[in-house]
């Protein structure tokens, strides 16, 4: 309870100042007679202000009463204790009054700060935005603010001299009373925690708890000071960040890293309880057509589709998870071999049975393939069953499509499956002993006020020393979870060539291809932000490429990538620009500054109106918007004269450049500007 003031009790009337000078240090007496004038004075001198504040107190003792109070001195401000009383003589009748003054200052000002204190502390108690409440040792309430009236929905009335339980669930209420026990024990001094909190209307809030105890004047506590806030719709946002953050926006499934965390589940069942369980693999045949001629709202469609009727066949114990683009996982925690096979084989026939309209004219039949791996060894990660089940999945496709594969192990394994996993092998330890490298290829400027640029290009070298080219292992890496790495070292490299190149005095640009895979990946977001608020690099030197086709599938995280690499200063390419049917769908909605026309348009164009009309299209889409245009696949001196005077603002072929070490980049590039100077580049 908040404490109050007592006052301390009147000194004991006295009648003669003899008593008065004994009993009360520090004291003014004064006798006055019946015309209020002083007679006898003992102890400091009270000045003509106080004398006359005496009077009025002096006339209600000469009218027979006893008058006591506390004032304040207007001349110095020091507080009193005043007594005036009727003096008499021996026959009764008074004859005077004497006045004991008694001076108190220190104790007023103690008393002054106390109450200024308990006022504040009441202000704040009652006006708090959160709910407050004062606890009796009892555990009942024993005063309330008008905040936990609103939160808890009881009038004061009500809410004081309820039980403290009353008002918590009853699924929360005992662990939390004992909590608060420990605080009356004296074993700790405050408690924090979250409790639910029961309305009157019946219905729980969320709440945040801040208990302290209150000691008393014996040291021990005696009261607990509760603050309780209403975080309900708090939790209600957190929650939902913690959904989107762990499910496809798309589909409302598990998205890899929910997945991901399913999955260690499991496996951590698996050690404790032994194997068992099955994980599935699935990947719809001829996505990529489906996207690229009945464009991206198609191919959601489709995902939404199939994410139905693979619901539909699956039990409510079973976890379906759609990893990304056209990718789904079935983790069967029960299933043997056998029980995998019959899910993984409904799950063939149901899709390919569902009817489903993409395209108004007539229907059509999607397919699918299916990896199965079981659980049989108790030492395997999540990473490492996600691998096998995606091995027998690409086995599945390459036997034909439309079918079941299982993962085998060892001599077992088909050469197929075994090529993969050497490949998987052989990345890791390139990763591992830093045997990649990077080419790079001139984008020759079209004209003379903008720079040539450079685009990075992977390679391997492998354990002979022989290049081996990225379309050999990118495909491997990105399927088995590795590019993510391998696109974190890149934009490293990319990051320490600029700092170079600045420290040289030269401002060259650099193009660096980010895969698909790597558009959600927060890591490698977090890795460029840190290169460049620790490195001597202009951001607008660093160009990520992004191929249309891996935006296709990832369009939100395309773009908030794209945004993030923005706002750090950044610039973007939109790669392969004319390879999908949503290619404008893209324009309006990924923040780009480079087009790269497709080299399909480019080739052949001299000999193709249609290709001319769809590359000038493109050349005027993008200098509306204020971009600028790369054209690819140059093959010839008459096509870049063609290009150049359509508006076309780069070109990257290997007739204007072939790719090199990148130590040789600018004898590359000071080699084709002497060679393109006379022809009037």
């Amino acid at each position: 309870m908040v404490p109050r003031l007592r006052r301390a009790a009147p000194a004991p009337a006295v009648s003669t100042p003899d008593e008065a000078t004994a009993h009360l240090p520090q004291t003014s007496v004064l006798i006055f007679d019946r015309d209020l004038h002083v007679r006898t004075v003992a102890g400091a001198t009270l000045g003509e202000r106080e004398l006359a504040d005496l009077s009025d107190s002096c006339r209600g003792a000469l009218a027979g009463e006893t008058v006591v109070r506390e004032y304040r001195s207007p001349d110095d401000a020091r507080a009193y204790w005043l007594q005036v009383v009727p003096m008499r003589d021996d026959g009764g009748a008074i004859v005077g009054a004497m006045a004991v003054s008694l001076d108190i200052t220190e104790r007023a000002n103690v008393e002054e700060a106390l109450r200024r204190s308990e006022e504040r502390f009441r202000k704040a108690f009652d006006e708090a935005p959160t709910g407050m409440a004062l606890v009796g040792l009892d555990g009942r309430l024993e005063q309330v603010n008008a905040s936990l009236c609103d939160i808890t929905g009881y009038p004061p009335s009500e809410l004081v001299g309820r039980s403290l339980a009353s008002i918590v669930h009853p699924e929360d209420a005992a662990g939390e009373i004992e909590q608060l026990q420990r605080l009356l024990a004296g074993e700790r001094d405050t408690h924090r925690g979250e409790l639910r909190v029961m309305h009157s209307s019946g219905h729980p809030l969320t709440a945040a708890l801040h208990a302290a105890a209150i000691r008393g004047s014996t040291g021990a506590p005696d009261h607990l000071l509760l603050q309780i806030q209403d975080i309900t719709d708090r939790k209600r946002f957190e929650d939902q960040l913690q959904f989107m953050a762990d499910h496809d926006p798309l589909t409302g499934l598990l998205n890899r890293r929910g997945f991901e965390r399913e999955l260690e589940r499991h496996i951590s069942r698996v050690k404790r309880y032994g194997v068992e369980g099955a994980l599935l693999a699935l990947d719809l045949d001829h996505f990529k057509y489906i996207n690229d001629t009945l464009g991206h709202n198609a191919g959601d469609e489709l995902i939404s589709r199939v994410t139905g009727v693979l619901r539909g066949r699956l039990r409510s114990s079973d976890v379906l998870a759609r990893l990304g683009g056209d990718e789904f996982a079935v983790l069967l925690p029960r299933a043997d071999g056998d029980q995998a096979r019959t899910v993984a084989e409904a799950l063939l026939a149901s899709v390919r049975d569902e009817e489903i309209h993409l395209n108004p004219q007539r229907p059509s039949h999607i397919t699918t393939s299916v990896g199965v791996t079981v659980f049989d060894d108790e030492e395997l990660t999540g990473e490492e069953m996600l691998i096998r089940a995606d091995l027998a999945m690409y086995d599945a496709k390459e036997a034909g499509r439309d079918r079941v594969a299982f993962y085998a192990n060892g001599a077992q394994a088909e050469p197929r499956m075994r090529a993969r996993l050497t490949w998987v092998d052989r990345i890791r330890e390139a990763l591992r002993e830093n045997r990649l490298l990077l080419h790079a290829q001139p984008i020759v400027s079209l004209r003379p006020e903008l720079p040539s640029m450079y685009e990075m290009l992977l390679r391997m070298v492998d354990e002979n020393g022989d290049l081996i080219p990225p379309s050999t292992f990118l495909y491997v890496a990105e399927r088995f979870g590795l590019i993510g790495e391998i696109d974190r070292w890149v934009a490293t490299q990319a990051v320490d060539l600029l700092e170079q190149a600045a420290g040289a005095g030269r401002a060259v640009p650099l193009s660096v291809n980010v895969s698909a895979k790597s558009l959600g990946d927060t890591e490698l977001l977090s890795l460029i932000e840190g290169l460049l608020g620790t490195r001597a690099v202009p951001p607008e030197m660093l160009i990520f490429e992004i191929t249309e086709t891996a935006a296709i599938a990832n369009i939100q995280p395309a773009r908030r990538f794209a945004e993030r690499l923005r706002e750090l200063g950044c610039r973007l390419a939109l790669d392969d620009f004319g390879s999908g049917f949503g290619s404008f769908y893209y324009l309006k909605h990924l923040p780009f500054d480079f087009l790269k026309i497709d080299g399909e348009f480019v080739t052949n164009c001299l000999g193709s109106p249609t290709d001319q009309l769809l590359i000038e299209a493109v050349v005027s889409i993008a200098q509306g918007l204020g971009k600028l245009t790369i054209a690819e696949f140059t093959p010839d001196q008459e096509t870049l004269d063609f290009l150049r005077s359509r508006g076309v603002d780069f070109t990257q072929s290997y007739f204007t450049g072939a790719p090199g070490p990148v130590q040789e980049t600018e004898l590359v590039a000071d080699a084709y500007r002497g060679a393109t100077a006379g022809a009037g580049a």
